[in-house]
């Protein structure tokens, strides 16, 4: 399986070391160059990529299995942000169509306003009931860093029938 997980931070890398461990492959995304140490120290792929910027991941859906949209505390002003759960969501969730993602992981728990993680969830239910694409939503507790990497590999698996 091929996981494209994007934000997610430190508890993503930890989800990311994780599913390495277990012979999957990761591809992390991040805006900065300067990150990609971190990230290929997981043994994850590191892809630079801007989720604001939805065009910068369109090829790095090629050959992912799952989504996984870790965005609960992202940070901006609440109009960025509130993009990231909204237009941007959906149009990253239009790119997955006739593609190979068989599933896709919405984190709806962090520091973002809970109105607009709400917003995000039901933008999500829609655009995958629509599109009969698998989706969880991740409501663990980002702070919960192992916890969290634990809730999100368990929901993988729940979109995986495993």
């Amino acid at each position: 399986m091929r996981v494209l997980l994007i934000g997610g931070g430190c508890r993503g890398l930890a989800l990311a070391a994780q599913l390495v461990a277990d012979g999957h492959v990761v591809r992390a995304v991040t805006r900065d160059e300067a990150n990609r140490a971190r990230i290929e120290r997981t043994g994850a792929e590191c892809w630079i990529g801007d989720p604001d910027v939805v065009g910068t991941l369109r090829y790095a859906l090629e050959n992912v299995t799952i989504l996984v949209w870790a965005l609960g505390t992202a940070s901006g002003t609440p109009a960025q942000v509130a993009a990231l759960h909204g237009s941007r969501l959906e149009m990253m969730l239009s790119k997955t169509i006739d593609t190979t993602v068989r599933g896709v992981v919405y984190e709806a728990a962090g520091t973002v306003d809970s109105q607009v993680l709400a917003n995000g969830a039901a933008e999500l239910r829609r655009a995958c009931e629509l599109n009969e694409i698998p989706f969880a939503i991740l409501t663990a507790e980002p702070a919960g860093g192992e916890a969290w990497a634990g809730a999100a590999r368990a929901a993988i698996d729940r979109l995986l029938g495993g």
